[in-house]
């Protein structure tokens, strides 16, 4: 009779990766190894634990309800084996791996990417995988293991902590404002081509902003891409709500009714809580709020009193 083999913490491992992707080959690529291992790792485990973890299909793979409870005791394995890893290791010699940050891009291109000087020459050993991509990384299925956001989570097991509140005008460049009629109200809005968001791609609320300007406000020009935007502006296309410190870098743009319209937005940072006990999260997530705190000003900019 054949005895049924013991599964390893390495196993389960090969379990979360393919229960979070849902397929072999992506489960791979994360765990540098070949799609059969995988599979043969994965069918090791339901042979030992004598039980069916997941339906496979053309689509990938599907937890089963089994499956789907042994997630759970899988994941609280993970993670006191993450603790077990930073107690052991806890001091300089931990901070090392890969963290990969999920973030907009405006924070990310104008602010974030400035400050990765700094950052690896304090911490050579750590690597940095910055997304900037529109779309909510899953922190759940650690797609990313930081996430910078305009929203905070409203529930789930997540660490997160207000990085800044940050301001935004309406700008415009100085050869648009010269061959257009003067902005003296907000009601001369409405009359000047606008940039902004595209309004079904917008992918947080707090984006969401034309509105809170005048309700009459119609943008000519539309796209997902913050850049984009400042790139039309300085061209001299229209008028765009813009965060200070991105605009205030550009000489040749102006703030338009810089005491009548004021934005204020929030930047948060969140993680899974379990990853806050992570020496390379924690060295990553406190780097980040120090620096954006040191350079408090830019984010808080034109605040009228």
């Amino acid at each position: 009779m054949k005895t049924a083999p013991h599964f390893t913490w390495d196993d389960l491992q090969f379990f979360l990766a393919v229960a979070r992707t849902g397929q072999l080959s992506t489960a791979a690529r994360q765990l540098r190894t070949s799609h059969a291992t995988v599979s043969r790792r994965i069918d090791r485990l339901e042979f030992a634990l004598q039980v069916k973890l997941f339906e496979r299909n053309p689509r990938g793979y599907m937890l089963t309800g089994m499956g789907q409870r042994f997630v759970d005791t899988a994941e609280r394995m993970e993670q006191e084996t993450e603790r077990l890893r930073s107690d052991l290791t806890a001091g300089s010699a931990a901070q090392r791996g890969v963290v990969r940050i999920s973030a907009p891009e405006g924070f990310s291109n104008f602010f974030f990417t400035t400050m990765l000087s700094e950052f690896t020459a304090r911490y050579p050993n750590i690597s940095l995988e910055l997304v900037t991509i529109q779309q909510i990384m899953s922190l759940s299925r650690k797609e990313a293991d930081i996430v910078i956001v305009l929203d905070p989570p409203k529930a789930g097991p997540y660490f997160t902590e207000k990085l800044t509140d940050y301001h935004l005008q309406v700008y415009g460049s100085r050869d648009y404002l010269a061959r257009h009629p003067p902005v003296e109200s907000r009601d001369d809005l409405p009359e000047h081509a606008f940039i902004g968001y595209i309004e079904d791609m917008i992918f947080a609320p707090g984006l969401d902003y034309l509105g809170d300007i005048h309700p009459r406000i119609k943008p000519q020009f539309q796209s997902s891409s913050i850049f984009a935007q400042l790139t039309a502006t300085k061209n001299g296309l229209g008028l765009c709500v813009l965060p200070f410190f991105i605009a205030s870098r550009h000489q040749d743009l102006q703030m338009v009714l810089p005491d009548e319209v004021d934005l204020k937005r929030h930047y948060w940072i969140t993680c899974h809580r379990d990853l806050r006990q992570s020496p390379r999260v924690r060295t990553v997530i406190d780097f980040l709020v120090n620096a954006v705190h040191r350079n408090a000003p830019a984010f808080l900019g034109h605040a009228p009193t």
